[in-house]
């Protein structure tokens, strides 16, 4: 029946899972725990217990946090830490500064243990949080500032150049009696590459869009500071660069 080679498979499992699980004495107070589960890097992930009152506690030695900073995704914005909050919060596990820990009695010890490892898996992923899903979650941001601001926009624009190609355009701000139309695009990693794509891009707009239009590139200096040649680059073509970390100044003349 079908029901025997499932439970033959599950007692399979559980046998791999305790034959690959190797334990190790760390000091006199700690047991590092080895499993066949692996992080993004083929890594076998590794827990350490020790004795807390009549439990344990689990801990992973804040190896996931650390490892996605090295790996150039700090989560250090509102909205990753949302994410990290959320995504802990479905497995009862807890941070205490960069570490992930639970409490486990004798009786759930399996279960914490599981529910551990389950949720440095999941916080193991959010490294796609770097580029290049960073320049969504970029966008997103402007978005959401934009909404705060009472700045109306259409958002996704494709605008057919002088040289036949299509350019998409993050948000258009349609002109009013005070301004004319502003194109605003969101340049997530400023750097000298990305700065001569968004200048071509102008370039090649700017002559069939009205000749007043005006092109505002929001930089994203949250990780790290804009080089001056990135700015400079941008303004010798008459666009109007904006540091992240400046745009409420930018807020009256994009909502007027």
């Amino acid at each position: 029946m079908i029901i025997d080679e499932i439970d033959k498979l599950l007692q399979d499992y559980t046998r791999w899972l305790k034959d690959k699980t190797v334990l190790k004495q760390i000091g006199t107070d700690w047991v590092e725990i080895t499993t066949p589960y692996l992080d993004r890097h083929n890594d076998c992930l590794q827990i350490y217990a020790r004795k807390d009152g009549n439990g344990f506690v689990l801990t992973d030695d804040s190896y996931i946090i650390n490892d996605l900073v090295n790996s150039g995704c700090p989560l250090d914005t509102p909205k990753r830490q949302e994410l990290l909050k959320t995504t802990l919060a479905g497995f009862g596990v807890q941070m205490d500064h960069d570490q992930l820990l639970v409490h486990a009695t004798p009786e759930n010890f399996s279960l914490k243990k599981h529910n551990i490892i389950q949720a440095m898996l999941s916080v193991n992923d959010l490294f796609y949080l770097s580029s290049p899903y960073v320049a969504s979650l970029f966008v997103e941001d402007v978005t959401s500032w934009m909404d705060l601001s009472d700045i109306r926009y259409t958002p996704n624009v494709k605008f057919t150049g002088k040289s036949g190609y299509d350019h998409m355009f993050d948000f258009v701000i349609p002109k009013s009696r005070q301004q004319p139309e502003r194109i605003v695009q969101a340049v997530s990693n400023p750097k000298k590459d990305s700065a001569e794509a968004l200048v071509f891009k102008w370039l090649d707009t700017r002559e069939t869009r009205a000749s007043n239009s005006r092109l505002f590139a929001f930089l994203n200096d949250s990780n790290a500071t804009v080089s001056q040649s990135v700015i400079d680059a941008l303004k010798n073509y008459d666009l109007q660069p904006i540091l992240w970390s400046e745009r409420e100044e930018a807020k009256e003349g994009l909502a007027a």
